[in-house]
């Protein structure tokens, strides 16, 4: 299980699952790479649990991008379409967690400004990034 938590402790996540994510990706829209966000994924209320206020930030149609409205931290974003499932799409910022649980988390690389396809792994993991 992981923790995560924005800079003031208001707004919260947590990964419920007893393993490290397979993967966090760094997605180069013009959104996440403004946020430098790491994204981990699930379905809301299975493997991911949010807590705390937020505000929201909508792209179109596709997410909302929650933040804490005190220290401004972007925690997760939550798709706005509900699956023909019922379940929905969630991701939380594996960067408000601490490094030395998910160093050697590898890192994904996604094009979501031009070709919106995952890119070949290049070997680096999340402390390749936190320096």
């Amino acid at each position: 299980m992981l923790h995560g938590s924005c800079h003031c402790g208001s707004v919260g996540w947590t990964w419920t699952h007893p393993v490290l994510p397979a993967g966090a990706t760094a997605c180069n829209c013009t959104v996440c790479r403004r946020y430098g966000a790491l994204w981990i994924y699930d379905f809301e209320g299975e493997g991911i649990v949010v807590s705390g206020p937020t505000k929201s930030y909508v792209r179109g149609t596709g997410v909302a991008f929650n933040f804490c409205p005190e220290c401004g931290c972007v925690a997760f974003w939550r798709g706005q379409q509900v699956m023909a499932d019922g379940r929905r799409r969630i991701a939380v910022n594996l960067r408000l967690t601490e490094p030395e649980p998910i160093a050697d988390v590898p890192v994904d690389r996604f094009d979501g400004l031009d070709k919106f396809e995952d890119l070949p792994r290049d070997g680096r993991c999340v402390s390749d990034l936190w320096f």
